[in-house]
């Protein structure tokens, strides 16, 4: 019987009280086992980071999540950063590198919010620190006083590239997606092709256009992933393909 495909977390440095703990969000994990069919492991951000090519021979895909913090704007440009803007240095010194890596690799990576901003910097591109000060620009962030069903509920409409990945998951032009985020994708990094985009332009979903399976979404496709048939139908598409990259792994293995 062939062992399961195994899929790497990135850690959120989280300070509380006077310890530093590394963590990952249960609602990532759980998307990774009910959604993906697939083994979650966690890959702890430290400065140094662990020596990241030998790490990832042992794993069949990685999920960038979602966070409370953002990318630091000296990794995309010579912004400052606006007051009260949360930030995971650590987190960053890890992720950045990681895609990289993952594209030399071919590993399948799903990136999600933060994961997804972490792909477009990683590959050269830049954000907007703050979406709805854009002129033209909606206001993409949630109601943090609403229930968590509330803000993790369909928010707006993205339409879907003809012919894309995500055009063939969902099998019609249009999904609702929900929305939680403040900062988005200014310009677009190197390789990546769009999946979709909301009503005021913003991009909200891409893919790699080389070998292998690269995915990021903006919106929160995690969020009790076995309830909503597009969300699952990501989870899944991914899970097809750290399962076929073990295939390949063990294989190799096998003397």
């Amino acid at each position: 019987m062939a062992s399961p495909a195994l899929v790497a977390l990135p850690t959120d440095r989280k300070q509380i009280g006077m310890h530093p703990f590394l963590a990952v969000g249960e609602k990532y994990v759980r998307a990774v086992i009910n959604g993906a069919g697939c083994l979650p492991v966690l890959l702890p951000t430290l400065v140094p980071s662990l020596p990241l090519r030998e790490w990832l021979a042992g794993v069949d895909g990685i999920v960038l999540t979602g966070s409370v913090s953002n990318i630091e704007p000296h990794h995309y440009g010579d912004e400052v950063s606006y007051e009260g803007n949360l930030h995971d240095p650590a987190r960053d010194a890890t992720t950045l590198p990681l895609v990289r890596l993952a594209l030399e690799l071919e590993l399948p990576l799903l990136a999600l919010c933060r994961g997804f901003q972490e792909v477009n910097v990683a590959l050269g591109g830049t954000l907007y620190q703050k979406v709805q000060e854009q002129p033209g620009m909606l206001d993409h962030r949630e109601d943090t006083s609403a229930p968590l069903e509330q803000q993790y509920g369909p928010a707006h409409v993205v339409d879907l590239a003809a012919g894309g990945l995500l055009a063939g998951l969902a099998g019609v032009s249009q999904v609702r997606v929900n929305s939680l985020h403040g900062q988005g994708v200014r310009t677009l990094g190197d390789g990546l092709l769009i999946e979709a985009t909301a009503a005021d332009g913003l991009v909200e979903a891409f893919r790699h256009v080389g070998p292998g399976y690269l995915l990021g979404v903006q919106w929160h496709p995690e969020w009790r992933v076995t309830e909503n048939p597009f969300y699952l139908s990501i989870f899944q598409s991914f899970g097809q393909a750290c399962r076929e990259h073990a295939s390949r792994r063990q294989q190799r293995a096998v003397p």
